[in-house]
């Protein structure tokens, strides 16, 4: 390597941890004690319904019937 494409690798590793650097530290924030009623509330999770979410997902792996990560090998109606 010589010494331009060094300096020029180290300066965009520079810049590239730069710009997460500051991306991160974008999505920080203070959240007042009276607003986190409204953050804490069920339509504001990242599932709001898990047992919906935990069907669907065994009858879709039973009718496929492929293993998933989920549940084991299936075939049928999507029952136990």
């Amino acid at each position: 390597m010589e010494m331009g494409e060094i300096v020029k690798n180290k300066k965009s590793l520079f810049l590239a941890l730069t710009f997460a650097l500051g991306t991160g530290v974008a999505g920080c924030a203070d959240v007042a004690p009276w607003e986190r009623g409204d953050l804490a509330k069920p339509h504001m999770a990242l599932d709001p319904n898990p047992t919906n979410s935990a069907m669907r997902m065994h009858a879709y792996v039973s009718r496929e019937a492929a293993s998933g990560g989920d549940s084991a090998d299936g075939g049928g109606c999507g029952c136990n």
